[in-house]
């Protein structure tokens, strides 16, 4: 499992340690049991398990999300594909950022394929 102090990437998905939440997000419930971070048009999401301690924020541009993690337990951004899978990363509590790839077409910027 990685692990990292301030910047990590799993796929198309970056995670920044930041020092506080921006005003204004609008908290997002957990999935099936999981916070989901990133999206895979595939069906293999990135995710961290739902727990007290995690909690996941909307931001205004479909870009971007907030996670943070609370406690003294780190816990596990899984790769959920059984095969040709990203290494898991192991996420400190603390507050982070989570950004998107994003591609530049004609119409505008839509997110990477992953």
């Amino acid at each position: 499992m990685k692990t990292f102090d301030k910047i990590a990437a799993q796929g198309d998905m970056m995670l920044i340690r930041i020092t506080a939440l921006p005003v204004g997000l609008t908290e997002l419930p957990a999935e099936n049991g999981q916070h989901i971070l990133a999206h895979s048009e595939t069906g293999h999401n990135h995710v961290v398990m739902d727990r007290p301690a995690v909690r996941h924020f909307a931001a205004m541009d479909e870009f971007r999300s907030y996670l943070e993690v609370s406690g003294d337990d780190p816990v596990e951004l899984q790769h959920l594909r059984s095969f040709d899978t990203h290494e898991s990363v192991e996420i400190k509590p603390g507050i982070y950022e989570v950004r998107r790839q994003r591609e530049y077409t004609p119409e505008g910027f839509r997110r990477a394929a992953d």
